[in-house]
């Protein structure tokens, strides 16, 4: 598998620096792959560890050690991928991708203070938006991994089918089963600007607790899901319907009362808000917005998702 490098990797030299300069790309994969920045990192590391625990003769025979880890990476993504499923089964209420603030905004995840290293951060585009990681998760992690490392990362599919353990014919189908499981989830997004200033305007009317302004705001169908992992209060199912998410969020806001603010942040790429209770970080939310009218909201409050974020 080649190695899609960023400028000034030297793929003649397998040591420290060469190989270290392929962690951002690492990190880039498995956020995508796994919708969880934690899970990246621990990834990461255990592809350098598989790495290190190579003779130098085995390393000097890998002729691309940045495709090496690439392919290693994900395998071990793949691998997880499976026994995801398992663990969602106990998982209180629904499970929502980790959020991810602008790259100046967000810390450490592992120790929760100072600025982490450029090499750590995802690059933000649209295949990191929530709607686009949301469809993600519902595929197989077949679907997924062929559909991530082809489209997203553009490796063909003799490649992929090194990973996927199947044959190039095969990763090509699995990859357009999760292209058409897109483009029937989604639908075109309108300019950033034009978002920020409907999810603004959905602040104004929650802190106002103006149900009507609400209602207006989103469409008829629109659905609010809540991520507190059993560590944050929150509803268990999503709600359904702009009446009743209007009602739910302007009873949250009536019971939170001066103890909550809003402001206004990018998530994952997109505009997304972001609330403090008592001065401390709650909940990070994003939207998916389509022809001018919230379709999704995702809320997460599980605090274990939120160790990215600026808490200062």
């Amino acid at each position: 598998m080649t190695t899609r490098t960023e400028p000034g990797d030297d793929e003649s030299d397998p040591g420290l620096s060469a190989i270290m300069s392929e962690r951002r790309q690492l990190i880039n994969l498995g956020y995508r792959l796994l919708g969880s920045l934690a899970d990246a990192e621990d990834v990461v590391q255990e592809t350098y560890a598989r790495w290190y625990a190579l003779s130098a003769r085995e390393q000097q025979a890998i002729e691309s050690p940045g495709a090496w880890l690439m392919t290693v990476a994900s395998r071990i993504c793949l691998n997880l991928l499976g026994s995801a499923r398992a663990r969602r089964e106990t998982y209180v209420g629904d499970w929502i991708p980790e959020p991810l603030p602008e790259p100046t905004d967000w810390i450490n995840g592992r120790s929760g203070a100072g600025g982490t290293d450029p090499a750590d951060r995802v690059t933000l585009d649209e295949s990191v938006t929530m709607a686009f990681l949301v469809v993600l998760d519902s595929m197989t992690p077949a679907e997924r991994v062929a559909f991530v490392l082809h489209d997203v990362f553009r490796y063909p599919f003799a490649e992929v089918a090194e990973v996927v353990g199947r044959t190039p014919a095969a990763c090509r189908q699995l990859a357009s089963s999760a292209r058409r499981r897109i483009r029937s989830a989604q639908s075109p997004a309108g300019p950033s600007a034009g978002q920020a200033g409907i999810v603004r305007q959905f602040r104004t009317a929650w802190e106002a607790k103006d149900i009507d302004a609400l209602i207006s705001l989103l469409d008829p169908d629109a659905t609010a899901t809540a991520d507190g992992g059993g560590l944050a209060v929150t509803h268990l199912h999503p709600i359904v319907g702009s009446e009743q998410i209007a009602r739910a969020y302007a009873e949250i806001a009536r019971v939170s009362g001066g103890r909550t603010t809003f402001m206004e942040c990018t998530v994952n790429g997109l505009p997304g808000l972001v609330t403090r209770q008592d001065g401390n970080l709650s909940t990070v939310f994003a939207f998916e917005i389509v022809d001018g009218r919230i379709r999704n909201i995702w809320a997460v409050r599980n605090p274990e998702k939120l160790r990215p974020w600026r808490i200062s």
